[in-house]
């Protein structure tokens, strides 16, 4: 007879390369169900974006058969946990909140922001979006919402929520659905940096895994506000290839790291790296400069997660409200999912740390 405590003896030796520590110690092995040969459990892990799903599935699956019994029939059912680093009053039913930054304008922010969002929710996480750039609100035209309203509800205390808007299985909300699309706001400084919060705090959110926080370009009062004011998962930083836009955005990823703020980087995305005609797949011109975005990564010593190519189809996709990674035949779907899994994977490695420390 095959035992529960036979499995799991198994199940010891396979490791989480990121964790370092193996499945059963780390409480990822639920539901053990024994039939003669038949033996069924879960694989709870961390993220459904981990990239190393199918690796940890294998992985099982061969320690049992090597094990317990080479003619096994393993059947493994895998779900996830998002993990939060502590428990915090302030937000707690939101798990980790991901800010989206560069120190240049024009790079793409809102194009990765709204694509990792997307793919974060495809692999089946709950996942909010806030677009808190104030001077440029890009997210009600990348969801095609451009004149929507959210709604709002009454608490029993009486407090007034403001409900996200929901598409795609994104929660969303941005400054640019509260005002007029064709007229400027110019925002003070406090006015500012209070509706950014109001987004934050006043808004009925439930349950999410991932917030995401679209920010504006530069360092200012946005930045600070929000870095100052919430638990913050860590900052994922957005360039380009060239040396102006890397000259600001160094500025932009020096700043997470200040004393005053120190928030973890996630790592480095490039995006317009480089321009693939579709004529000539196999073909990459390097209109902008190379390795530019890798460079910068190397320099902080911070994690690089991606080139995202420029080609039109991101632009039609965005302007027509669905963003590309919606295509998952597209060959930048599976880019945008290497980098998500990347995002959940180094944050699921900073909330392991945070707890045992």
């Amino acid at each position: 007879m095959i035992t529960e405590e036979q499995i799991l003896s198994a199940l010891r030796n396979v490791e989480d390369p990121d964790l370092k520590k193996d499945l059963v110690t780390l409480h990822m092995i639920k539901d053990v169900k024994i039939e003669d040969k038949q033996i069924a459990f879960t694989l709870e892990l961390t993220t459904p974006a981990c990239p190393m799903k199918d690796m940890l599935k294998n992985a099982c699956t061969n320690a049992i058969k090597h094990f317990v019994a080479a003619d096994a029939e393993v059947s493994i059912n895998v779900t996830s946990k998002v993990t939060k680093p502590m428990d915090t009053s302030q937000l707690k039913d939101i798990k980790n909140i991901i800010l989206v930054s560069s120190g240049k304008g024009g790079v793409g922010k809102s194009t990765v922001s709204s694509n990792l969002a997307v793919t974060l929710a495809a692999n089946g996480a709950k996942v909010g979006l806030i677009d808190a750039d104030i001077y440029g609100p890009s997210v009600p035209i990348m969801f095609g919402l451009v004149g929507a309203k959210p709604s709002a509800r009454e608490t029993e205390d009486g407090k007034t929520l403001i409900l996200p808007i929901e598409k795609y299985g994104i929660k969303l909300l941005s400054l640019g659905f509260f005002a007029d699309p064709d007229q400027p706001v110019p925002w003070r400084g406090p006015m500012a940096s209070n509706a950014i919060k109001q987004l934050f705090n006043d808004a009925d959110w439930g349950e999410l895994d991932y917030l995401i926080v679209d920010l504006p370009p530069g360092t200012g009062d946005i930045h600070i506000t929000i870095s100052q004011s919430f638990p913050i998962a860590g900052a994922v930083i957005v360039t380009t290839p060239q040396q102006v836009a890397l000259a600001d955005t160094r500025k932009g990823l020096a700043m997470f790291k200040m004393p005053g703020i120190n928030i973890p980087v996630l790592g480095v995305v490039e995006n317009m790296s480089y321009f693939t005609p579709e004529e000539l797949p196999n073909n990459k011109y390097y209109i902008f400069g190379q390795n530019g975005g890798k460079e910068l990564a190397e320099q902080f010593k911070v994690p690089f997660l991606g080139e995202i190519p420029l080609v039109q189809s991101i632009t039609a996709a965005g302007d027509s409200g669905k963003p590309i990674a919606m295509d998952t035949k597209s060959t930048l779907a599976t880019a945008f999912n290497e980098i998500a899994g990347k995002i959940a994977q180094q944050i699921s490695i900073n909330n392991s740390q945070a707890i045992n420390c």
